[in-house]
């Protein structure tokens, strides 16, 4: 375990990009359920949907952690 080489811990563009529109997607959940608005629980369902295909998407296009050598990815 010491020996893993864990340097960015998704300190990236990609990850930081997609945990912030989550936390969003998550806030406007949660204030749609405290105001019993369906629709703006559905749209805080979106938002989560949405942060992770932004994050995928810009992981593919660069902006994630790049593969170390002898992880499963490389």
């Amino acid at each position: 375990m010491a020996g893993d080489a864990h340097d960015n811990h998704g300190q990236t563009p990609a990850a930081w990009t997609a945990v912030i529109i989550v936390m969003l997607g998550f806030l406007v959940g949660a204030i749609g359920v405290i105001a019993a608005t369906p629709w703006l629980f559905a749209a805080g369902a979106v938002l989560i949907v949405l942060g992770a295909v932004v994050g995928k998407v810009m992981q593919m296009m660069g902006l994630g952690a790049k593969p170390t050598p002898g992880s499963p990815a490389s």
